[in-house]
């Protein structure tokens, strides 16, 4: 019934071009099964569409799917492979494995709450709570929540955080399919304080963003031959010069996040504001979204 409502909304489109402004958001969460195509993603992180997006099951033997009401537990295929290879890495470090939060919606694009991302298939949110069981039922996996891993004054990590969770996220950014994770500012600030030289290499993919004190993030690179996919700019490395991203990520989060300056110079005019994933149109996105919709 969904794909219906979504597809007399296309059908549309030619008659009554105003119909490009309708909230892509509406749209996208209309569809609850993925496009009859080659699977791509299309355009950036925050503003595209994905095609021939997998499901990852709602469970196997080392991960299950959370809340399952949202049907957000579609990817590009190597998103599904990816979280399949770090559950099976989990359990070697020994949790049973993972319990995976948000990926996409089953054709990608913005969604009616929550993320301004996660639109192309390439995004995953992983939750901090190690489990316990893997046979929870799907009432179970509604009612259940994960952990805080951050205190609420956001400068430390709580009793909820432990060496495991760092091996994890350590394994999770080791891969070199992955292009960066997002954490909570404590998070990075412990990984920081205990790092060596050897942990450059992934703990510069470790980055600070609000909102991540009972998940991390992780995002996926543009995968080889996707030419419509927009990569993430600037990249990694281009943040960190190199580096693991503790200089400037201490730097920030303690004194210019967490304790303001006081602002004593003229106010700047501000700069026109971008809509938000939520304002976003079917004009806004890529024109191959809306084959992505059409499609059977």
């Amino acid at each position: 019934m969904k794909r219906l409502i979504a597809g007399a909304a296309l059908a549309m489109l030619g008659a009554f071009p105003a119909l490009a402004e309708v909230r892509a958001n509406q749209l996208f969460g209309a569809v609850d099964g993925p496009s009859d195509q080659a699977s791509q993603p299309i355009g950036s992180y925050a503003k595209g569409c994905a095609a021939g997006l997998m499901q990852l099951p709602e469970t196997g033997p080392t991960w299950q799917a959370m809340r399952l009401s949202r049907n957000r537990n579609w990817g590009q295929p190597e998103l599904v492979q990816y979280l399949i290879d770090l559950s099976q890495q989990a359990r070697a470090i020994g949790w049973a494995g993972l319990y995976i939060g948000d990926m996409s919606q089953p054709r990608g694009g913005p969604m009616t709450s929550g993320h301004a991302s996660h639109q192309i298939g390439l995004d995953a949110d992983i939750w901090q709570l190690p489990p316990q069981r893997l046979d929870l039922s799907a009432a179970e996996r509604e009612s259940i929540s994960s952990i805080p891993v951050r205190s609420a004054d956001q400068r430390s990590v709580t009793s909820n955080w432990t060496p495991s969770h760092r091996a994890v996220m350590r394994a999770a950014a080791l891969d070199p399919r992955v292009d960066r994770i997002f954490v909570a500012a404590a998070v990075k600030i412990e990984m920081c304080r205990t790092a060596t030289p050897a942990d450059t290499p992934w703990l510069q993919k470790i980055r600070p963003v609000a909102g991540h004190d009972t998940h991390f993030h992780v995002r996926l690179k543009c995968p080889a031959g996707a030419s419509g996919c927009v990569t993430q700019t600037p990249t990694v490395s281009e943040l960190s010069k190199g580096g693991n991203g503790c200089d400037d990520t201490l730097m920030w989060w303690v004194t210019d996040y967490l304790n303001p300056p006081k602002d004593t110079g003229p106010a700047e005019k501000p700069a026109e504001r971008e809509p938000t994933a939520r304002e976003l149109t079917l004009a806004d996105l890529p024109a191959q979204c809306a084959a992505v919709l059409s499609s059977d």
